[in-house]
C-alpha cells in the first residue's frame, strides 16, 4: 500500500545506508540519501514517469534514474541486491539502534558474534561490551538509551497517513463516507495500526467494501461482515463497517483514546445513559448518534480536536464550557523554518517559495544552515547572494531571510552579532555533540536563548524516532529562559521529529513561553507536514495566541526583535 514515491524513496535511503555500512564513498552515499529525500517530498506520482523525466527531479541524475526505472520494472534494483547480499545477517538492524551506527554495528558482530537487537540487549546486561576496544561503560548507556527509543513495530505519523491516504482513495467510490480514526486522529507520535471508518447502508454494500478493502493486500488477517484486518508490510489496517445513522457515535468511539472514552461513558451513566459505537442511548431510545458534536453536546459537553482526547483534562475542561480553541492549520500565517537546495533542500528557492504560495500563507521565511554544520559548505558570500535573490522575487507573501544556526556545545553561534543583524529571523538548533550531560546540555540552551539574535529553539529535545534519543537537558530551566529571554521554541512538523513534544508543551506553555510551529522542510512535499506540528501543537493545548507564526506580521516582527530598537 505505500506509495510509488515512497518505496522508491525507501530503496534508495536503504542504497545509501549499506553504502555507508560497507565503507562506500560517503558523498556517494549522501547523494542517494538526499535524491531519497528528494523522490519522497516530489508533488507528482513517480510511478508514471519515464526514465528521462525523472532526471528533472532535484538530485536525481541519470545513474539514480536508472535505478529508479530498475525499481518501477522489478520492485527493487540490481546495485541494491548485491550490497544486501554483503551484510552479514542482522546486523542492518544493529545499525538502526540510535547511539551504534554502522562501523560499531560490524564490530559488535565480527567480534561477539551479535546479529539481533535481543542478542545486544543480552550482551550490554553481561557487560560483554565493556572490553571491546571503542566500546565502554559510557558506550553501553548511550546504546541502552537508544534502545529505549526503538519504535518496535510502529510507524512515524506520514507513513501512516500515507497509507490511510490510499486505503480511502479506494473505497471513496463506494460509500458515502470514509475517513481514518484511531491513533492516526488523534496525531499520536507514532501509529501501530491504521483504523479507517466507511459506512453502509446495506449487507451488500458492506460486502463491497470489504471486498475492495482485502483486494488491496495479499495477507488478509481477519475478515467479517464489520471488520476486516490486513496487513502491508509491518503495518497493519482495519476497516470498520457502520450504518450511516451512528457515523458520528462510532467516529467518537474508534478515534478513542481508550482513557477519553472510558472518562466519556462515565458521564453518560452518570445521566442514566449508554454510549457505544452505536450511539448515545436512554434505554432503548436513541439520545444522538449521527455526529460527534451531537454525542459530546446531548451529554453537555464541548466537542474537541481528536488530538486532545487523551484523558488529559479535556473532558473536566468540556464539561465546565471552559476549552480553549485551539491552533487550527487555518490559523498558521507562515512557515518559519525551512531550506531549499543552497543547503540540505532538495528543492530551488524559487520552487519553494511558489509551493508555500500556495498555501495562502502571509509570511514565508527561508533559513538555510549556516557554515557550523560543515557538510552543507555554507559561506557569507553564498548566504549574502541569497538574501539577493529573495528580495528580487515578486510573491504574494512578505518574504524572510533566516538563517538555522547550529548551537555549539560552548552554546555560541555560527556568526557574529553583526552579521546576524542582517537576518530576519534566527533559528538556532543543537545538531552535535548529543551526549553532553545535563548541566552542560542545559547550560548550552540557556546560553543560546539569552543570545539577542536567536529567536527560535529548533527541534528542541533533537531526537528523531527510531534513531536518536531526546538529549538531557533540564527543560523546566530552558523554559524559564525562553520565557525571559523572548525567545520561541519550535514545534516541528516533521513526522520524525515532532519536537518539542505535546508532554513538554504544556509545562512551556504555563511558564509563559510562545512556540513557532514549523515543517522544517526540505522539499515542495514537507510544507504539508505543518498539519502535524498543528496536531501536536493541538495536543500540547496551544492556541493561536501561544504560537508566534499565527500572528499578524507586525506582531511577530515586534517578537522577534527580542527587546531591541527597530
Amino acid at each position: 500500500m505505500a506509495s510509488s514515491n515512497e518505496a522508491a524513496a525507501a530503496l534508495l535511503r536503504e542504497y545509501a545506508e549499506l553504502l555507508a555500512i560497507t565503507g562506500g564513498d560517503p558523498f556517494r552515499a549522501r547523494n542517494y540519501e538526499k535524491a531519497g529525500k528528494a523522490v519522497a517530498g516530489y508533488p507528482d506520482d513517480i510511478g508514471t514517469m519515464t526514465e528521462a523525466a525523472l532526471t528533472k527531479i532535484p538530485g536525481v541524475g541519470k545513474s539514480i534514474a536508472g535505478k529508479i526505472a530498475e525499481y518501477q520494472r522489478s520492485g527493487t534494483f540490481a546495485a541494491l541486491e548485491q550490497l544486501r547480499a554483503k551484510i552479514p545477517a542482522g546486523v542492518r538492524d544493529l545499525t538502526r539502534v540510535p547511539g551504534l551506527g554502522p562501523k560499531r554495528a560490524l564490530a559488535l558482530n565480527a567480534e561477539l558474534g551479535i546479529s539481533s537487537v535481543g542478542e545486544l540487549t543480552d550482551a550490554i546486561a553481561a557487560g560483554r561490551l565493556r572490553d571491546l576496544a571503542g566500546f565502554g561503560v559510557k558506550s553501553e548507556e548511550r546504546i541502552l538509551r537508544g534502545l529505549t527509543v526503538m519504535t518496535h513495530g510502529r510507524v512515524t505519523l506520514n507513513v501512516a497517513m500515507n497509507t490511510a491516504t490510499e486505503i480511502i482513495a479506494a473505497l471513496a467510490g463506494h460509500t458515502e463516507r470514509v475517513t481514518y480514526a484511531g491513533s492516526l486522529r488523534r496525531m499520536r507520535e507514532t501509529v501501530g495500526d491504521v483504523d479507517i471508518l466507511a459506512t453502509a447502508a446495506t449487507e451488500g454494500q458492506a460486502s463491497e467494501l470489504m471486498n475492495v478493502f482485502r483486494g488491496l493486500s495479499g495477507e488478509v488477517i481477519v475478515s467479517g461482515p464489520a471488520k476486516t484486518s490486513i496487513r502491508s508490510g509491518n503495518l497493519q489496517a482495519d476497516l470498520r463497517v457502520v450504518r450511516p445513522g451512528a457515523w458520528g457515535a462510532a467516529l467518537q468511539y474508534f478515534t478513542g483514546s481508550q482513557a477519553h472514552n472510558v472518562a466519556v461513558r462515565q458521564i453518560a451513566i452518570k445521566n442514566g445513559l449508554k454510549l457505544s459505537e452505536y450511539g448515545l442511548f436512554r434505554n432503548e431510545e436513541i439520545i444522538a448518534s449521527a455526529t460527534e458534536e451531537d454525542v459530546y453536546a446531548a451529554l453537555s459537553m464541548q466537542w474537541m480536536p481528536p488530538p486532545v482526547r487523551e484523558d488529559t483534562g479535556e473532558v473536566e475542561a468540556a464539561l465546565k464550557g471552559q476549552l480553549p480553541r485551539y491552533v487550527t492549520e487555518k490559523d498558521i500565517r507562515g512557515d518559519l523554518h525551512t531550506h531549499t537546495n543552497l543547503t540540505d533542500g532538495v528543492a530551488s528557492l524559487s520552487e519553494m517559495i511558489e509551493a508555500a504560495e500556495k498555501k495562502g500563507y502571509e509570511y514565508y521565511a527561508v533559513t538555510d544552515h549556516a557554515p557550523n554544520l560543515f557538510m552543507q559548505r555554507m559561506t557569507e558570500e553564498k548566504m549574502l547572494a541569497q538574501r539577493k535573490e529573495l528580495g528580487a522575487i515578486t510573491s504574494s507573501m512578505t518574504l524572510l531571510h533566516g538563517t538555522e544556526l547550529n548551537i555549539a556545545p560552548d552554546g555560541s553561534v555560527d556568526w557574529d552579532e553583526d552579521f546576524l543583524a542582517g537576518f530576519d529571523i534566527c533559528v538556532a538548533s543543537v545538531h552535535s555533540h548529543f551526549d553532553q550531560d545535563r548541566r552542560e546540555m542545559t547550560r548550552r540552551f540557556i546560553i543560546a536563548c539569552e543570545n539577542p539574535r536567536v529567536n527560535v529553539i529548533g527541534h528542541p529535545l533533537t531526537r528523531k524516532f527510531g534513531r536518536r534519543p531526546p538529549v538531557d537537558v533540564d527543560t523546566s530551566e530552558l523554559f524559564r529562559a525562553c520565557a525571559r529571554t523572548g525567545t520561541a521554541l519550535e514545534v516541528n512538523g516533521s513526522p520524525e521529529r515532532l519536537d518539542l513534544p505535546a508532554e513538554h508543551i504544556r509545562n512551556a506553555k504555563d511558564a509563559g513561553v510562545k512556540f513557532a510551529v514549523d515543517t522544517d522542510a526540505h522539499s515542495i512535499g514537507h510544507l504539508d507536514n505543518m498539519r502535524y506540528g498543528v496536531g501536536t501543537a493541538q495536543r500540547g493545548w496551544l492556541t493561536a495566541d501561544d504560537v508566534i507564526n499565527a500572528w499578524p506580521l507586525d506582531r511577530l516582527l515586534e517578537f522577534v526583535r527580542k527587546g531591541r530598537s527597530s
